[in-house]
């Protein structure tokens, strides 16, 4: 593997769980996006994310699903959006697939 990280550096990426609470479109987005409000519980709070999720996911079907992202770098100015928090997915191409979890868990829980 070329990029090895040391383990201080995987300590510093504070990746959180958050359940979807809106999803809403994002017509002035590049790229088909969503813009996301994340709830991560009491530590972080609510936060927003732009997401080019639109090839497999509705609207509909994000509300209280539960995401992975990493809530810990600098805010991100979107055309005329600030996300706040990256949503993190596998991704192939434009075919993105959320990094979810399987059983219900605290929002804020933190991945490590």
């Amino acid at each position: 593997m070329e990029n090895t990280l040391l383990w201080s550096d995987f300590e510093k990426v504070e990746m959180r769980i958050g359940t979807i609470l809106e999803a809403n479109d994002f017509p002035k987005a590049k790229k088909p996006a969503y813009q996301l409000t994340i709830d991560f519980g009491i530590d972080v709070g609510i936060r927003k994310s732009s997401a080019q999720i639109t090839k497999n996911y509705s609207k509909e079907n994000l509300i209280g699903k539960q995401i992975v992202a990493v809530v810990n770098f600098p805010k991100k100015q979107i055309g005329n959006f600030m996300s706040e928090c990256l949503v993190l997915g596998s991704v192939k191409n434009d075919d993105i697939v959320l990094v979810t979890t399987d059983l219900k868990v605290a929002n804020g829980l933190r991945i490590g």
